[in-house]
């Protein structure tokens, strides 16, 4: 472990989270394990932001660095396309063109086995964490994944997934799958149609319902004594020298030892000013439930369409999309068309057109594609976000790490790759 060199001489007592998500609410948690007293704000409410719709996967052994090669490969007119898995306005602001342009030198084969080697340590600790919140009174389950499969028309599309996870073992971190033809794959879920021609059946993965989930956890703060304040927008933190004060909108300020910034695609609106330059930009997935006949017994990914599902009781969660563009826009319906037209061919049974609960959520992407967690300028105010794609699978192993970091003032070796000062 290495001391931060701006470590306060004593444990905090009281300290703030901004931002009541999975990984807000997992620090807050861990940090109650360890006797200290939370308050948790949020300018919506519990699971408001890009917890509640995602897929709810728990994949560590597929949490990767978003920046990959593949990416740079869609091409400009790719990604100015509305039903591109990878979209990017063509108004694009100064600020998402700096991203963008992060983004790429960090699309290398090279770049992205580095980040892959940092990200491994903490995979390892993602279902262990979910385990001790299971342990410690946490009611909303994890689901075992009986199958799950990520599924091709063709051998050929199957390639890219079977290099990366030999990429991904050569990084240190073991998964362990099958590889199946079109009828093995419909053999273990009658939901994929005839155009499905090769799969990879992965082993290990658990799955949630998210929302659930999120909202469980923060029953599970409160009976612990937390106090969640929700409707409360944060508008400043300041660093008094002897602690921090949390403004919030209307209200004046509350004082606390220090604070927790798990504002997601907002993370740099209050951690700026405490040395946090990393570009935070908005990675709005979409998601919408249907009927289906044969609800599958695990997850469903169907990678080349860039389209993940989920079983959620008698209905399947059909997310996808990567669209690159301010967090507070409006859901874009032609986006949700792209994935239910993407997914219709592909799936047997499933009623696209009986869409429910259709939702955009913002999810915290970096340049890099390495989230920012640790201590910044200020011994007394934290960052916690930027997590991309796995900040569901990694929130309590992010809490967990970020608690000890707090309480100690030491910061686990995990967390070394993971700077906000970077």
């Amino acid at each position: 472990m290495a001391a931060h060199p701006h470590s306060p001489t004593s444990a905090p007592s009281r300290v703030a989270i901004v931002g009541a998500g999975m990984v807000g609410l997992s620090t807050a948690w861990f940090l109650q394990e360890r006797g200290v007293e939370v308050t948790v704000y949020d300018r919506d409410g519990v699971a408001a932001g890009s917890s509640w719709g995602n897929a709810g996967w728990l994949t560590p052994g597929l949490a990767t660095p978003l920046p990959e090669p593949a990416v740079l490969t869609y091409g400009v007119r790719a990604v100015l396309s509305p039903s591109s898995p990878v979209y990017v306005p063509p108004s694009a602001d100064p600020k998402l063109l700096r991203f963008l342009a992060g983004f790429a030198r960090h699309s290398t084969a090279l770049q992205w086995l580095r980040s892959m080697r940092s990200l491994v340590p903490i995979n390892s600790l993602a279902l262990p964490s979910f385990d001790l919140l299971a342990e410690g009174g946490v009611e909303a389950p994890t689901l075992d994944a009986k199958s799950f499969l990520a599924a091709y028309r063709t051998p050929t599309e199957r390639r890219v997934l079977l290099e990366e996870l030999e990429q991904i073992h050569a990084a240190g971190q073991s998964m362990e799958f099958d590889v199946l033809d079109g009828d093995e794959a419909r053999g273990i879920e009658p939901s994929l149609s005839d155009e499905i021609g090769a799969a990879i059946r992965l082993h290990g993965q658990r799955y949630i319902d998210p929302g659930a989930y999120v909202h469980s956890l923060a029953d599970a703060v409160r009976a612990r004594g937390g106090v969640i304040k929700e409707g409360t927008e944060i508008t400043d933190v300041r660093d008094t020298g002897t602690g921090v004060v949390v403004v919030t909108a209307g209200a004046g300020g509350e004082r606390h030892d220090a604070v927790v910034v798990a504002t997601g695609a907002w993370l740099g609106r209050l951690s700026r000013k405490f040395g946090v330059r990393a570009l935070v930009q908005a990675g709005r997935g979409y998601s919408f439930s249907v009927p289906v006949e044969n609800v599958p017994s695990g997850p469903v990914y169907f990678p080349a369409q860039r389209v993940a599902c989920t079983p959620l009781g008698d209905r399947l969660r059909v997310a996808g999309m990567m669209e690159f563009r301010k967090p507070e826009a409006a859901l874009d319906r032609r986006r949700v068309h792209a994935i239910a037209e993407a997914a219709r061919p592909l799936l047997r049974g499933a009623d696209l057109d009986a869409r429910q609960d259709e939702w955009v959520g913002s999810r915290p992407c970096t340049t890099d594609g390495l989230p920012l967690i640790g201590a910044t300028r200020s011994p007394r105010v934290y960052a916690a976000g930027g997590h991309g794609m796995w900040g569901v699978t990694l929130g309590p192993a992010t809490g967990s790490l970020l608690a000890e970091t707090i309480t100690t003032g030491r910061r686990p070796a995990e967390l070394s790759p993971f700077d906000p000062l970077r």
